[in-house]
């Protein structure tokens, strides 16, 4: 359970300085629905905020140093943003559910002594218990690796130096890993454990009908991977756990993608599970290898749809490559029906698709613009003039960025 009310970044690349929804340093923002569209024209910014995500999550996979060159970001000195000298830095405001306090997560990243990438300051906030207002209480804070922890899901300390709760001090051996990382493998600090298990369960979707073409070993998977390379092995899983219901799935999905009549799962000798595509028109069925890209990517964003236990965050990048257009607007459908109203899903998407957007609202849009200093700035598209009106008018939100009333 879990999702983000707002998040802001700085000096990351073209995001100088970037905040979308509400957050504990600026509380204007309205909170980040579940379902969130970031459009813009190509340029402005759109692939560098789906790269930070990447890279909150690499630093929590690897370490801060190895996700500044994984994924050809080329380094800390290639990340930071033109002609700043100063540190990348993060804040995460989230909330695990309708009835818990928001948790305020803060992360700079800068160089060390030996000019290499090392977490700089890391910092979890939270207020009391029945708190509504005031300062909320640091339940865990490392400037250079060495600082404290507050243990149980309770206690912390507030900006005079006064502890409320058990306080441990902490002093990390490598300050290129995350605290929460180290931290939150222990069950005494829960609402760091909590906090990582939420970030650890974002997926990243970079998804590839080429590698899905791959002929996959019997490996049965829980989830699609970043490229979706194994999604025979999550087909497998998904059967090997229920097999009626996950023909059920496929039923479902089958109806939502053109010209396919069927899919049916098939299991080889070997133990692998393999899928059947029925087309209209034809005989004989045909297998992944020789389906077009659209029918797998549309397979694929279905099947991660229909996921039992589904990933807490999940960033789709510019899902219309490679699909026609009309089916746009039934797969935002299909993600906002997904995500829902609470806390068990939240949905990022970048788009050009003027057919996906149509489907959302005004305050499910973030519009990525780039200002006379070259870097990228964003605004909610319920924040323009007359939009929101003109939406309320019957006008769709889509048509009107096409027709550039906005962005």
């Amino acid at each position: 359970m879990g999702k983000i009310l707002g998040i802001a970044i700085q000096n990351y690349g073209t995001l100088k300085n970037v905040k979308m929804g509400k957050l504990f340093s600026d509380q204007r923002g309205n909170e980040l629905d579940n379902m969130v569209a970031i459009i813009g024209p190509s340029g402005n910014g759109k692939s560098t905020l789906a790269d930070a995500f990447g890279f909150l999550s690499d630093c929590i996979a690897m370490d801060v140093e190895s996700a500044c060159d994984a994924n050809n970001r080329g380094g800390f000195d290639q990340l930071i943003s033109q002609g700043n000298d100063e540190r990348i830095h993060f804040e995460i405001y989230y909330k695990e559910n309708n009835s818990s306090r928001p948790i305020t997560y803060e992360l700079t990243i800068g160089k060390d002594k030996t000019d290499r990438p090392c977490v700089m300051e890391e910092r979890l906030r939270q207020r009391r218990p029945n708190q509504k207002r005031g300062w909320p209480l640091s339940f865990l804070q490392l400037v250079d690796g060495k600082g404290y922890a507050f243990e149980g899901s309770d206690g912390g300390q507030d900006e005079d130096g006064m502890d409320d709760g058990k306080k441990v001090l902490v002093e990390l051996s490598d300050t290129r890993k995350l605290g929460i990382v180290t931290l939150g493998a222990m069950k005494q600090y829960s609402r760091i454990e909590q906090f990582l298990s939420f970030l650890r369960s974002w997926y990243l979707c970079y998804f590839s009908p080429d590698a899905a073409r791959q002929v996959q070993s019997s490996a049965p998977a829980q989830y699609l991977n970043r490229t979706g390379s194994n999604i025979n092995n999550v087909a497998q899983f998904m059967y090997r756990e229920n097999p009626h219901g996950f023909k059920k799935i496929l039923e479902t999905i089958q109806s939502k993608i053109p010209n396919i009549t069927r899919i049916e799962p098939m299991k080889l000798k070997n133990g692998q599970m393999v899928l059947e595509f029925w087309q209209k028109g034809f005989e004989e069925p045909f297998f992944s290898q020789r389906m077009s890209d659209g029918t797998l990517k549309l397979f694929a964003y279905y099947l991660l749809l229909h996921e039992k236990s589904p990933r807490q965050l999940v960033f789709v990048e510019e899902p219309e490559n490679g699909l026609y257009h009309q089916y746009l607007a039934n797969l935002a459908l299909e993600m906002k029906k997904n995500v829902g109203m609470g806390y068990s899903r939240q949905l990022f998407v970048t788009t050009h698709s003027p057919f996906f957007v149509n489907a959302l609202s005004p305050e499910q849009v973030w519009v990525l613009e780039k200002d006379s200093d070259g870097f990228s700035t964003v605004k909610q598209a319920s924040a323009y003039d007359f939009v929101s009106s003109l939406v309320e008018e019957g006008a769709t939100i889509g048509d009107l960025w096409y027709s550039q009333y906005f962005g």
